[in-house]
């Protein structure tokens, strides 16, 4: 009987402590952006801009170059990402008007390698004289978002997005995509001076 007892307890012990295992549910990271706050850039730079309140510091920096030229970069250190803009004046020369439109396209063109799709959205306001097209470049790319307006007779601007890392694109697009909006907000409240 003493036996009998032990081996009970024994089995009841092994069938007792059984656990059933069930996958954890996939978790996914969560980036919350602020709201984006815009305020007005009257530098001395020939246009004014709106940009976001997010962006710890703006430099603006004279380059050499035959035509007045200016760079500018908006820097966000929480995102780890900066805008380029690269301004350079046109002077009514057609010629120039036409290389700058192609070094500008060749830079989103030079992407295709990487990339894995290159959308691209053309931009106009009459009123205001602005014209440009806005890239966005999907993929592992240096750079997953550009831009150049110009008024086709006096001005040109173009600008890029870079991150502080490596590129990969499932960890930088919301980054990305939230700083994409304050790239269309540049030039949607772009004024030529």
């Amino acid at each position: 009987m003493k036996h009998f007892f032990y081996v009970l307890v024994v089995l009841l012990l092994c069938f007792s402590c059984g656990q059933d295992y069930v996958p954890k549910p996939k978790a996914y990271l969560r980036l919350d952006y602020p709201n984006a706050k815009y305020k007005t850039i009257t530098a001395n730079v020939p246009f004014t801009f709106e940009s976001n309140n997010l962006a710890s510091d703006i430099r603006i920096k004279k380059l050499a170059a035959p035509t007045e030229s200016y760079g500018i970069n908006i820097e966000y250190p929480t995102l780890k990402g900066t805008i380029f803009l690269t301004y350079k004046a046109i002077n009514g020369d057609e010629n120039v008007l036409t290389e700058y439109l192609r070094d500008a396209q060749k830079f989103t063109l030079e992407h295709t390698i990487k990339a894995d799709e290159i959308p691209v959205f053309p931009y106009e306001n009459k009123k205001r004289k602005v014209y440009g097209v806005f890239s966005e470049v999907k993929g592992n790319v240096a750079s997953p978002a550009q831009f150049y307006i110009t008024d086709s007779v006096k001005h040109f601007l173009v600008g890029s997005l870079y991150f502080y890392a490596k590129p990969n694109y499932d960890s930088i697009l919301p980054a990305a995509n939230y700083l994409q909006k304050d790239m269309m907000q540049i030039m949607e409240t772009l004024h030529w001076k």
